[in-house]
């Protein structure tokens, strides 16, 4: 049957006259069949992929269910904090009832600094590896960097930070200043919506992502032992691993995360693992 020929005529019904014919085998039929079926797939899905058209399926979550999930996953978040932090509360309760020492309900530490158990040993991986090799070559060649010392041939700092001239990732007004004693190791620069945020001085991207609480964070790692972090940021132009230069845009002054009052950037500074007031050194 795939090798017979067939051949599909159109006439007049009034004149007889042929108006159009189509002649193909068995096997060209189901090969023309195969085609447009394949054809009519690819139509489909880059129709649901790439358009509005997948709203319309039933089952598919549009952008407003998407908005209620996260909006419950942060609430269920908050709610187990909170729950936690009553539990935590009723077991003081009871240890006081009884005569013992209370412990503590929330342990607070300073911003962007995680505590690391010493006990553990630090094992780098081969990306880690690759990553330091790669600074350590760079740093080389760098100018502004120490001499090599006798430690090893490792680069010993020969300036600080107050002579390093570091360009103000935004500008704009100062809304909340560095204050240590009510934990705000950081401040806040209240700039114009969609504005870019530039890199302090020369690094390497080491976090570029999204945490609900302070939204899109991108934070550089600097010669010196500096490290910079921006805030609640809109959008961001680096990724983790990227090398930057100083005044070269990497992020979109923006309004996201949940401790947020509107479009500003959170900008911490930290010198050899404690945070600084950037206001010594930047000029805003």
């Amino acid at each position: 049957m795939l090798k017979n020929k067939y051949r599909l005529t159109v006439y007049n019904d009034t004149t007889l006259d042929q108006r159009w014919q189509l002649r193909t085998s068995g096997l060209g039929a189901l090969v023309s069949g195969m085609l447009f079926i394949l054809m009519l797939i690819v139509v489909v899905t880059v129709l649901i992929a790439f358009t509005g058209l997948r709203e319309f399926i039933p089952g598919y979550p549009d952008a407003t269910t998407r908005e209620k999930l996260v909006n419950n996953a942060l609430r269920a978040d908050s709610l187990e904090r909170v729950l936690f932090q009553w539990e935590r509360h009723l077991t003081n309760i009871n240890l006081l009832l009884a005569g013992k020492a209370p412990v503590p309900i929330d342990t607070k530490h300073p911003d962007s600094v995680r505590v690391q158990d010493v006990s553990t040993p630090f094992v780098p991986s081969r990306e880690d590896s690759l990553l330091r090799r790669e600074i350590e070559e760079n740093e080389s060649y760098n100018p502004h960097a120490a001499t090599l010392s006798g430690n090893g041939g490792r680069m010993a700092p020969a300036i600080s930070i107050e002579s390093l001239f570091l360009f103000p990732p935004v500008q704009g007004a100062i809304t909340d200043s560095f204050n240590v004693k009510t934990g705000h190791t950081a401040i806040d620069v209240v700039a114009q919506p969609h504005a870019p945020v530039m890199a302090v001085l020369d690094g390497t991207v080491i976090i570029a992502d999204w945490i609900p609480v302070t939204g899109n964070v991108i934070q550089l790692q600097h010669d010196y032992g500096i490290i910079s972090v921006y805030k609640h940021n809109e959008k961001l132009l680096k990724k983790r691993g990227d090398r930057v230069k100083a005044g070269e845009a990497i992020a979109i002054v923006g309004n996201s995360g949940e401790l947020t009052t509107g479009p500003h950037l959170h900008f911490e500074l930290w010198h050899n693992g404690s945070p600084v007031d950037p206001l010594r050194y930047i000029e805003f």
